[in-house]
């Protein structure tokens, strides 16, 4: 990137985007940056699966985390089979950085009446991608990649009423870190596995994976 520099100031300097959408590694910060400004979200759980019997729960998204300690946003949780819908992972910002950092949102679980009952759209985090509901007998959607969204709850079967649960957000952080170090350590969170089927049932949605969202400012 070429830059022209007048008494000592750089014009025209574009910001750096660096984007992770999985693993672990290391961020370098790039030179002359004056501060970042992190966007970053926690997996997401996985929705639940149905059946009449020996249906699975959803698995829990990982942990998204930039720096050592420094910003952090848990998984949410899977939905738990014929019971509840995962819960909205924890989010937390430390010192020296600043800005929000929400809890994610909680899965949903729908109290059946009837044969047929559907699934249950998972809890959606600010970057949208929610896995569907199934309806009238069918699998749980699952969450678009990188979202940090919950899976879909599986829909019952004519003769179950269990396993619509579906899956919780990741949490979400927005941060500006000035005066940054040289160099962050970063991991990304895998989205929570889907539920399995159970007798005569049908498997839930996976949980969307979590990102990071680096971008580096210049003077």
């Amino acid at each position: 990137m070429a830059l022209t520099k007048v008494q000592g100031a750089m014009l025209n300097a574009v910001p750096q985007v660096t984007v992770y959408t999985s693993g672990s590694g290391t961020y370098t910060v790039p030179a002359g940056c004056s501060y970042l400004y992190v966007k970053m979200v926690g997996g997401g759980g996985g929705g639940a699966g149905s059946g009449t019997s020996s249906q699975g729960s959803g698995g829990a998204g990982g942990t998204t985390t930039f720096g050592t300690s420094l910003l952090t946003c848990n998984g949410g949780s899977g939905a738990v089979a014929n019971a509840a819908g995962g819960s909205g992972g924890s989010a937390t910002l430390n010192s020296p950085a600043t800005g929000i950092a929400f809890s994610g949102g909680q899965g949903s679980f729908y109290v059946p009446t009837t044969n047929y009952p559907p699934g249950t759209t998972g809890a959606s985090s600010p970057f949208g991608g929610a896995g569907g509901s199934a309806t009238y007998g069918g699998a749980g959607f699952s969450a678009v990649a990188n979202t940090g969204s919950g899976g879909g709850g599986a829909a019952g079967s004519n003769t179950s009423f269990s396993g619509q649960g579906s899956g919780g957000a990741g949490g979400y952080i927005e941060a500006t870190i000035t005066s940054p170090s040289a160099s962050y350590s970063y991991a990304v969170g895998s989205g929570g596995t889907a539920g399995t089927a159970g007798t005569s049932g049908f498997v839930g949605g996976a949980g969307g994976s979590g990102v990071i969202i680096v971008t580096a400012y210049f003077s």
